[in-house]
């Protein structure tokens, strides 16, 4: 790496840490920290829901996609495309309503609301636990791509690295600081891939006829892929939108229903078919750098193994000339940072909001709440790293990190919202049964029916728990009150 490169990345990560030590000195109390002041605009919360949501690791990620399978890979983020716009349609009307009589900081808080503190506590923990491993895998995504890029520093490393840069970044900074480095970051990642990674990469592999005469022709086809892997993100990432903790802080930090709705609307056109289309492109033409030995003298010869997810990290490091590589790894590490961030604060949130003050009955709007959330995060940002450094795939851990909120979650966010028979003992069992279904899926690697993904059977347990009891219980109440009358 040209020692241009190098100084470009440290001085934009220095940058970025400043922006953070700047934000926390101007967060003054638990509002400002998780919620961004409830006063923020359209784009830049569109922004950085698209940069939390696709950030680095669906950035390496379709890359990955994009090396084994080609732009069939895209669909996964045409189902990030329809769960924003669904969860705009649906969601964000009634969220809004609530939030303008209750001051609510977390996804739980919604179940509080319309079930119990018991059910809101169980989603608490649910959701800060898969907040954990989405932390994860970001960490590990960014060490994937310091490691392709830096030769001499191994993964493990790498992670460390990434780990005190994310977390020390998350500890200072609050949810506007991150709002405000998503535009930035977005921007930047986005201009970019659009007039220097894609152009380049296009240039370096031959042009279309080198890609036609590497690969196969499915690897140009929308159809490559089965109805069980397109089921399968559908079923993943659409709820998402409905349970994830970092949308719904969004949600909070908006003025009003329009200006969430217009966020969500500009978000998800983000994510399909611009950011899905340039992520998998550049995963296609890793395949046929790949293929044709531009990896060979960094040992990774035509025919032999090599991590999907590595490909694009590769690529960029070969093609991109000296100066214009530390911009693309600054903006890539930045994406990257945009989505660890988001997802240490959710899972502080969580164990501060949901768990720690329900136990200790600390006044949550007290400058002490601010000290023990940013403490909270530094603690979950450390656990994060640790199970970063026991995995290998970004996809897969993200994936399960997904599927086991979505399992639990989903039925019962659905439950509230659109079925007047809700019932919180239904969706206390209904998050229990279908969490620890798709667990107990995972844990003892059953082979599914059709190659499909635990968390399908996770959330189908979930609704039959959910709408068996929600009936069972309405009717008995009824035929109470009938005795009585």
């Amino acid at each position: 790496m040209h020692i241009l490169d190098l100084i470009i990345f440290i001085l934009y990560m220095i940058l970025m840490l400043g922006i953070g030590f700047f934000f926390h000195r101007k967060n003054k109390d638990f509002d400002d920290f998780y919620v961004g002041g409830r006063k923020m605009g359209s784009l830049h919360i569109g922004l950085s829901v698209v940069a939390t949501d696709v950030g680095g690791g669906f950035s390496i990620g379709l890359g990955g996609l994009g090396f084994l399978i080609g732009i069939a890979g895209s669909w996964m983020l045409f189902t990030g495309l329809v769960g924003a716009w669904l969860s705009a349609v649906i969601l964000i009307p009634n969220i809004k309503k609530l939030s303008k009589t209750r001051e609510l900081h977390t996804f739980p808080q919604i179940f509080e609301s319309y079930y119990n503190k018991n059910v809101a506590l169980l989603a608490g923990v649910i959701s800060a636990v898969g907040y954990i491993g989405f932390t994860s895998s970001q960490l590990l995504a960014g060490a994937k791509l310091a490691s392709a890029t830096f030769p001499t520093l191994t993964l493990d490393h790498a992670l460390l690295l990434m780990g005190f840069i994310a977390i020390a970044y998350t500890v200072m900074g609050g949810l506007k600081a991150v709002i405000y480095t998503d535009t930035v970051q977005w921007i930047i990642l986005m201009g970019g891939l659009i007039f220097i990674g894609i152009p380049f990469a296009y240039n370096a592999v031959g042009g279309m006829e080198a890609v036609k005469s590497t690969i196969g022709r499915e690897f140009l086809s929308f159809s490559n892929l089965t109805w069980q892997q397109f089921l399968n993100w559908i079923v993943t990432i659409v709820p998402i939108w409905f349970v994830g903790m970092t949308l719904y802080q969004r949600i909070y930090a908006t003025r009003s229903e329009k200006v969430a709705k217009r966020a969500w609307f500009v978000a998800g056109l983000f994510e399909w078919p611009i950011m899905a289309f340039m992520g998998v492109l550049l995963g296609l033409f890793s395949r046929v750098a790949f293929e044709t030995g531009m990896f060979a003298h960094l040992g990774h010869a035509p025919g032999s193994d090599l991590d999907a997810e590595m490909g694009l990290p590769m690529l960029l490091r070969e093609v991109l000339p000296f100066g214009i590589m530390g911009l693309m790894l600054s903006a890539y590490f930045s994406a990257i940072l945009s989505t660890a961030d988001s997802c240490l604060m959710a899972a502080s949130g969580n164990i501060t909001s949901d768990l720690l003050s329900k136990i200790f009955k600390f006044d949550m709007n007290s400058h002490r709440a601010l000290r023990i959330s940013k403490f909270i995060t530094l603690i979950i940002g450390v656990i994060a790293l640790m199970i970063a450094l026991e995995m290998t795939m970004v996809l897969d851990l993200m994936l399960h990190s997904y599927a086991f909120m979505v399992s639990g979650l989903f039925i019962p966010v659905l439950g509230a919202i659109l079925w007047k028979k809700r019932s919180a003992v239904a969706a206390f069992w209904a998050m229990l049964l279908g969490g620890g279904t798709t667990i107990a899926l995972v844990i003892g690697e059953w082979n599914m029916p059709f190659d499909l993904e635990p968390n399908i059977f996770g959330i189908l347990a979930s609704a039959v728990v959910y709408f068996l009891l929600a009936a069972i219980l309405s009717g008995s109440a009824r035929q109470k009150a009938h005795i009585k009358a």
